[in-house]
């Protein structure tokens, strides 16, 4: 099978980097202990069974039978001690798992133990998680690497085997079939269930432009291409050997503005909140040129669709108007202090909605400076308490739909800059007891909670959720739907 991605696969160590692609490639060579199913729901993927004690500070996991890595070499507790702890390391929401651990040791070849200091509520959400970097379980040998060093050896035992000596640069990467691979019996259902690989290689083709990757794949030299382009699907869809892949809910992308909350005139909360009332979802989603059915306005911070789907405090996001923007702005301390939009031109839903949102600012009487760059400055500049105020971003909905994988907000007050220098002490402690808290309605209620200082203080705008379709040949079948492209189940005639 022939796919093309989103972006050529650079960085292979998986818990080195954020990025999506790795993420993906990790999906396919490196397996999890846990793993969420369609529905939200995580189910045991490298695990066979686990229990808690009553008091819930026990946790036992005992692997299946049969797990190898790539090597041969058996998959033993002692490689998920080490593995998790170097994980840790580089994720925000293991490290709070870890905050609250007494104990992560191996108890015999197959069976590990965690035990907590306190009860923690989400233990399985956490080993199971998509966030990335996502906990893959690699050989012990090879996780005892310090977390700031970069693996260059890829060992995992997942059900596909990477090819180092087949890939090269620029130009495709190989993934072979893993004979050694058990499945679980299971079906599948999204990443959890039985990863049953029914092609012999997977071969990953570095096509960056678009049309090209489309004339591709309607001349079946490639299989998938993972993101069609906005406004090449109406082309695909008219040619009856291809089809577009839609999505729903956490597996669409979410955008919202990011704002400089360190420089006038964003640091005052009541000009901040006045965007609030300016931006119109539908507006900007129309913006892309996208088909109505593949997106969708929202209010829920924590995205629509997803089990913390909350629409306390969203008051101000309904029925914006430009109109009702500009008499909010007249009634704060604005003193027609500049504002810097930053738009991203090498990222056409960044790009779009940065413009648009300029425009809107000037008509409610701001005074605007629109900046265009591309993605790599817009980052570098971001790290500045100066020279920026406000850029449209967008990421996938899987990492945003819980208060500790969101990434648009600052969950400790030590990393500032990433979510423009927003503090809110307030929010500090709601994150405890988020994830303190088992019982899912209550996380649910806390969600809302911390929603609504969001909103109250004006600290993110979201502008909707947008999916951006797969585009496959009608021959494949067994497709899983998902974000993340996932290549067992499927099969190639």
């Amino acid at each position: 099978m022939r796919a093309v991605l989103e972006a050529e696969i650079v960085t292979l160590d998986p818990y080195f980097t954020t990025a999506y692609i790795t993420r993906t490639f990790g999906f396919m060579v490196y397996d999890t202990l846990f793993a969420p199913d369609a529905k939200g729901l995580f189910k045991p993927q490298m695990v066979d069974t686990w229990s808690v004690s009553d008091d819930r500070l026990i946790w036992r996991f005992t692997l299946r039978d049969g797990l190898r890595f790539h090597d041969g070499t058996p998959v033993r507790a002692t490689d998920c001690v080490v593995s998790l702890k170097r994980w840790a390391a580089r994720s925000a929401l293991g490290g709070r798992l870890m905050d609250v651990a007494a104990a992560l040791d191996a108890v015999d070849d197959r069976t590990f133990v965690l035990t907590l200091r306190e009860p923690y509520g989400l233990v399985l959400d956490t080993l199971g998680t998509t966030s990335s970097p996502t906990p893959f379980i690699m050989p012990a040998r090879l996780a005892a690497t310090p977390p700031t060093t970069q693996l260059t050896e890829v060992m995992g035992s997942g059900p596909f085997v990477y090819d180092r000596a087949a890939h090269i640069t620029g130009d495709h990467m190989l993934l072979r079939k893993y004979p050694g691979y058990r499945p679980r019996p299971e079906p599948a259902d999204f990443l959890a269930g039985g990863k049953v690989v029914k092609v012999d290689a997977l071969d990953i083709r570095v096509i960056p432009d678009g049309a090209t990757a489309v004339g591709a794949l309607g001349a079946g030299e490639i299989d998938l291409m993972q993101y069609a382009p906005f406004d090449l699907i109406e082309q695909i869809e008219r040619n009856k050997n291809l089809a577009v892949m839609n999505f729903t809910g956490p597996h669409r992308f979410t955008g919202h503005y990011r704002i400089n909350m360190a420089a006038k005139p964003f640091d005052d909360p009541a000009i901040r909140r006045v965007l609030l009332r300016l931006v119109d979802q539908r507006e900007v989603l129309d913006g892309f040129g996208l088909d109505p059915r593949f997106s969708q306005t929202c209010d829920a911070f924590f995205i629509c669709g997803s089990p913390y789907e909350t629409h306390v405090g969203a008051e101000l996001l309904r029925d914006p108007s430009v109109a009702a923007a500009r008499a909010a702005l007249k009634a704060t301390a604005y003193k027609g202090e500049p504002v810097i939009v930053m738009a991203a031109n090498d990222l056409e839903a960044a790009r779009v909605s940065s413009t648009i949102l300029a425009d809107r600012l000037k008509q409610a009487g701001f005074t605007v400076d629109l900046q265009v760059m591309d993605w790599a400055a817009l980052l570098a500049r971001r790290t500045k308490k100066t020279g920026w105020s406000v850029f449209g971003i967008h990421a996938l909905g899987l990492d945003l739909s819980s208060p500790l994988t969101n990434s648009a907000i600052n969950f400790t007050c030590k990393d500032a800059a990433s979510s423009g220098f927003m503090c809110d002490t307030r929010m500090v402690g709601l994150f405890d007891r988020f994830a303190r808290e088992p019982d899912p309605d209550k996380r649910r209620d806390i969600a809302g909670e911390i929603q609504s200082i969001v909103y109250g203080e004006g600290l993110v705008v979201p502008f909707g959720q947008f999916a951006q379709p797969a585009a496959y040949r009608t021959s494949l079948t067994g497709l899983i739907p998902s974000a993340i492209p996932l290549f067992w189940n499927v099969e190639k005639p």
